[in-house]
């Protein structure tokens, strides 16, 4: 049976929880509940801190698990990304005093606060650069009014909460994450079905079906419109002079694409739900 862990709390919980759903597995209904048993998938999950889960996996106590992109990197674990899930987007930054710091070189020998001091520590070595490393459990951004630090390195996405702090955003991308599987072994069996599982689900959610009825000698035309991901399927309709096409197309261009095809002389245009997919 596949160990999988999953978040518990905290931002990608819900997400990774309505992903295991969408690709057919039961999960917890209950909050309280740490183990979960699904006999019928032959998984079974466990309901850890996201950022233990690359430590459970990467030590062998766990075959594959969800947690974050920085977590992982942060957590110095052997286990190793599989696929991107596509939800819990952030990106981390460091901030400062508003003029006091502008490159990353500025930092040498600066008091740096952070939640993430694997993550921080390597990508400073990396660049040459030598600090003191201030561990913090969380608002990291009142480190500089309170004298803890002189500059911190965290999780940004409006620059609102840094900016009330006096703080300024300064130098590279530290990282851009997101949620991600980890396994220590890929290969094990089990895994490749639940991430096909998981992409089907990405699928579903970046694509809609499209059908259409099209004026026979327009469809070389129209494929250009709607390529589809190997190629539309083309049906007869009773009238000789008209087909039907099925075809898949990203969600996001949904009416630019029926707008086209349209205007070429495509009619009765449906668009569909992907519930799940295998590509």
């Amino acid at each position: 049976m596949l160990r999988i862990a999953v978040p518990n709390k905290g931002t990608l919980s819900e997400s990774a929880a309505a992903m295991l759903r969408e690709a057919g597995y039961a999960v917890r209904r209950d909050p309280k509940e740490l183990i979960v048993a699904d006999p019928r998938n032959g998984v079974e999950f466990f309901y850890l801190r996201p950022r233990d889960i690359a430590t459970y996996v990467g030590s062998g106590a766990l075959d594959v698990g969800i947690t974050g992109r920085d977590l992982l990197l942060d957590s110095e674990s052997p286990a190793g990304e599989v696929v991107g899930l596509d939800f819990g987007a952030s990106t981390f930054r460091f901030a400062g005093p508003i003029g006091r710091f502008s490159s990353l070189e500025d930092l040498n020998g600066a008091r740096v606060a952070t939640s993430y001091t694997g993550l921080v520590g390597g990508f400073l070595r990396d660049n040459g650069v030598s600090v003191e490393l201030i561990h913090l459990d969380g608002a990291v951004e009142s480190a500089v009014r309170l004298g803890v630090a002189d500059a911190v390195a965290d999780v940004v996405e409006t620059g609102s909460t840094l900016r009330k702090q006096g703080l300024e955003i300064f130098g590279p991308v530290l990282l851009e994450s997101s949620a991600v599987l980890v396994a220590s072994d890929p290969s094990l069996a089990g895994i490749d079905v639940l991430v096909r599982r998981l992409q089907g689900v990405m699928v579903a959610h970046q694509y809609v079906l499209m059908d259409y009825d099209l004026p026979a000698p327009l469809l070389d035309q129209a494929s250009v419109i709607t390529p589809g991901l190997e190629s539309p399927t083309v049906s007869p309709l009773r009238d000789t002079g008209w087909v039907a096409v099925r075809v898949m197309v990203p969600r996001f261009d949904t009416n630019q694409v029926m707008d086209a095809l349209y205007e070429l002389g495509a009619r009765a245009i449906l668009v569909s739900p992907i519930h799940a997919a295998r590509i």
